[in-house]
């Protein structure tokens, strides 16, 4: 058990857990979020007096005391998965995750995740996600997505990586091959609501994001303050066919929301080659591509998404980051077959 004292310093905000947010150490590497349930769970006291309100009024110069207990293991099971390491150091690694792995365990995938895998590779040596020993997941792609991930190794990393996340400064850059041609010059497609042009050849899709309203499962595009805000950038790249029906598409995230890209690239009329839930009976133009990039493209079992950029602000050092992720070998040889 560590114990803790921080002297709340002149002008603090009027609640407790904002003004402890602010004025403990960043050594302590205590985000509101974890303060907020020591509060809650009567760590926090003032003068000998328990603290159980997290908008507990606080003044100029509190000593306020905060025992915070040592992180326990964490009830998911290590399991001795191969991972794709890009970078790792003593606050946070980056990998890039395969398709048809689950970042997180959930009901329906209770093991076999990137956790599950990142567990094992730790061997028990992590200072603690809030209060837990885990990796700090800060982001996801979907199971079917391949690519970059950042996970967090220490509660300092995770609330400097989740702030750049929440503020929508880290970049993220994606790879994907839909069907038909973004062109800027079709009128079906400026006329898309939520649709504009942006420089550069970029088309920009702005919308909020919420679960369907019939199918829990799938996320839809909501207009007029409902959903929660999202916007992709996406740049055609190249276009594939005579005349040409799929076109490669950079895709970047200024926010990230579930399955964002592909209900923004669907909304749009340009849904992703392989999408199961989002493609609709979207069918290829057999006479226009050749004989073995129609059966590639066709037989594509999987949305066809990578997150090829990752890029962030070192929580510890500061240092600007940048990674980036070759094509998967199932992408790359379905857009060799086109090319072919």
């Amino acid at each position: 058990m560590e114990r803790l004292c921080v002297t709340i310093t002149a002008n603090p905000p009027p609640r407790l857990d904002k003004a402890l947010a602010r004025d403990v150490p960043e050594a302590a590497s205590l985000s509101r979020t974890r303060l907020s349930k020591l509060i809650a769970e009567g760590a926090v006291t003032r003068g000998g007096e328990v603290l159980t309100d997290a908008k507990a009024r606080v003044a100029e110069g509190d000593v306020i005391e905060i025992a915070v207990p040592e992180a326990v293991d964490y009830d998911v099971l290590p399991q001795d998965i191969p991972l794709s390491i890009v970078h790792e150091d003593a606050d946070l690694i980056v990998v890039d995750k395969p398709a048809g792995m689950v970042v997180h365990p959930a009901p329906g995938s209770p093991s076999g995740t990137l956790v599950n895998a990142l567990l094992h590779h730790f061997g028990g040596e992590l200072s603690g996600i809030g209060g837990e020993k885990r990796p700090g997941i800060v982001h996801r792609i979907d199971k079917d997505t391949s690519g970059l991930l950042v996970v967090a190794k220490s509660d300092r990393a995770h609330h400097g990586l989740a702030k750049q996340f929440e503020k929508h400064t880290a970049r993220r850059a994606y790879l994907a091959l839909v069907h038909g041609v973004p062109d800027l010059a079709d009128p079906r497609l400026i006329g898309t609501r939520g649709v504009s042009t942006a420089p550069g050849g970029e088309i920009s899709i702005t919308s909020g994001l919420g679960r369907h309203r019939t199918d829990r499962q799938r996320q839809a595009v909501f207009f007029d303050g409902q959903g929660r805000h999202a916007i992709t950038h996406a740049k055609p790249l190249e276009t594939f066919g005579d005349p040409a029906c799929l076109t490669l598409v950079e895709c970047r995230l200024e926010t990230g929301r579930t399955h964002q890209i592909r209900v923004h690239m669907a909304h749009a009329g340009h849904a992703l080659v392989g999408d199961p839930v989002y493609g609709g009976r979207r069918k290829l133009k057999e006479s226009a591509l050749s004989v073995q990039g129609f059966a590639s493209a066709n037989a594509f079992d999987r949305q066809a998404l990578h997150a090829a950029e990752l890029g962030f602000v070192h929580p510890a050092t500061e240092e600007e980051m940048l990674f980036s992720s070759p094509l998967p070998q199932d992408m790359a040889e379905m857009l060799a077959a086109l090319r072919g």
